[in-house]
Formats: C-alpha cells, sequence, structure tokens
C-alpha cells in the first residue's frame, strides 16, 4: 500500500443497525464474501481487504461485472489509473477506484507488473 491511500481501521464496535439496500454490480466495493476495509462500518460481510494499489497498463482495461469473457463491462480504464485490488483468483482480479467503486474484474496481465 502507497501512503496515497490510507484507510483507517474502524474504531469501537461494529454493529448491525438495520437492513441495508444490496449496492448494484460494478458500484460500491463489496461482493458476499468481500469488500473494501472503508466500508466496514456500513456493510456486514466475512472479510474486509486493505486494497493493494496497482496501476492500469499501457493498454488500458476494460473493467468487467464478472470473471469471465464477455461479461457486461462496467467501464474502461485509461493506461496508468490507479486501481485498488482487493482479490486476486486465477488470471483475475477484483478492485475498485475507491471504496465507493466503480468495482469489477479485470484480467492481471492489464494491471503493470510488480517489480
Amino acid at each position: 500500500m502507497t501512503d496515497a491511500t490510507e484507510y483507517p481501521l474502524p474504531q469501537g464496535q461494529l454493529s448491525l443497525s438495520g437492513p441495508v439496500a444490496r449496492p448494484a454490480v460494478g458500484t460500491v466495493a463489496i461482493r458476499g464474501d468481500l469488500a473494501h476495509i472503508a466500508l466496514a462500518d456500513r456493510y456486514l460481510c466475512a472479510h474486509y481487504v486493505v486494497p493493494q494499489v496497482r496501476t492500469i497498463g499501457t493498454a488500458g482495461a476494460t473493467l468487467l461485472c464478472q470473471p469471465r469473457e464477455g461479461s457486461d463491462p462496467v467501464m474502461r480504464l485509461e493506461a496508468g489509473t490507479r486501481f485498488e485490488a482487493l482479490d486476486y483468483a486465477g488470471p483475475w482480479c477484483w478492485g475498485c477506484l475507491g471504496p465507493e467503486g466503480p468495482s469489477g474484474y479485470l484480467h492481471l496481465a492489464e494491471l503493470v507488473s510488480e517489480s
């Protein structure tokens, strides 16, 4: 994580205060199994993740709703865009531009290689 992205850990007791509408796919950085750490005070989830800041590669990337070819696009990300990686599975990375989104999947190959 870089100095540019510091998300404080929640303080005090986290509690359920009533029903919360499920965000639309591709918006807020939450899935059924995990969520961005900055959302811990608003959404109950099994796991919270502190993002790993990555950069979109020179060809840019299409952020997708699901981790599969042909999935609906969320948006196009330009080369050099800062991306917060939250989960890696096979050739896919799930992440976001920030906790409020947009969020989605992209190919690991579309990210600048880590040195």
